[in-house]
């Protein structure tokens, strides 16, 4: 069976969602990081620094993600034009690697997750701490 034009396509609505959440992640921690740097005058840099690191490492796994899910919709996209042009095995090549860079993005956005939500823990259990 022989793959056509709509295989590769059905990805494009799911991409498009991923991209726009992952840019989403990305304005949300650039806010923090220019909150962070509106207050290092008062606050301590002892207690900015963990800060600073986590927001830092969750920033390069976000360009990881984004990196990932543009170069899946370019092997979809290239996938769909093989298609076209009735280059099966090299569309279906290139939908095969569009999926793994799919796959290495969903990866790569779960790594993050666990990230952000220690990084929750960690600030919630510091205002647990303090006596309200």
């Amino acid at each position: 069976m022989d793959m056509t034009l709509t295989t590769p396509a059905l990805l494009f609505p799911a991409i498009s969602l991923l991209m726009l959440s992952y840019n989403s992640r990305f304005l949300v921690l650039a806010q923090l990081v220019r909150e962070l740097h509106s207050r290092r005058n008062s606050a301590t840099l002892t207690t900015i620094m963990p800060q600073i690191q986590n927001l830092s490492k969750r920033i390069s796994i976000i360009k990881g993600m984004q990196i990932c899910g543009v170069l899946s919709f370019i092997g979809c996209a290239t996938s769909m034009f093989a298609l076209f042009l009735r280059h099966v095995i090299l569309g279906e090549v290139l939908f095969g690697i569009s999926l793994l860079f799919l796959l290495a993005s969903l990866i790569l956005s779960l790594i993050e997750l666990s990230i952000s939500t220690d990084a929750l823990r960690v600030q919630l259990s510091d205002m647990s701490s303090l006596d309200i």
